[in-house]
């Protein structure tokens, strides 16, 4: 059983970064896909970016792209969002997933059967 922990979330203003970490516990997620969602309120949860097991191959959603950088240390059990840039638009709760099945990274909260509890990030404009 995969355990994870986001952290790092807070409130900026906009234009300001933030960098989000996601630990896991329990068992590796090194083969494993890891993703990070969002949910701002009254809307449905969101893809914001994910990455293969080995790091090769990063997906990011059209809003964030260029913006947003997505990571893992396989080493240290652990994924990582670096968010720059940020705007108002961003303020969500954003959540660290798990693909603990398939070899294909999903890219849809579907795919994940792994989830955080979620750490809040607000911007100010």
């Amino acid at each position: 059983q995969v355990q994870l922990v986001e952290s790092g979330g807070g409130l900026v203003q906009a234009g300001d970064s933030l960098r989000l970490y996601c630990a896991a516990s329990g068992r590796t997620v090194s083969t494993y896909s890891m993703g990070w969602f969002r949910q701002a309120p009254g809307k449905e949860r969101e893809f914001v970016a994910a990455i293969s097991w080995s790091g090769r191959t990063r997906y990011y959603a059209d809003s964030v792209r260029g913006r947003f950088t997505i990571s893992r240390d396989n080493s240290n059990n652990t994924a990582f969002l670096q968010m720059n840039g940020l705007i108002p638009e961003d303020t969500a709760v954003y959540f660290c997933a798990a693909q603990t099945a398939g070899r294909t990274t999903g890219l849809g909260a579907k795919s994940y059967d792994c989830w955080g509890q979620g750490t809040q990030v607000t911007v100010s404009s």
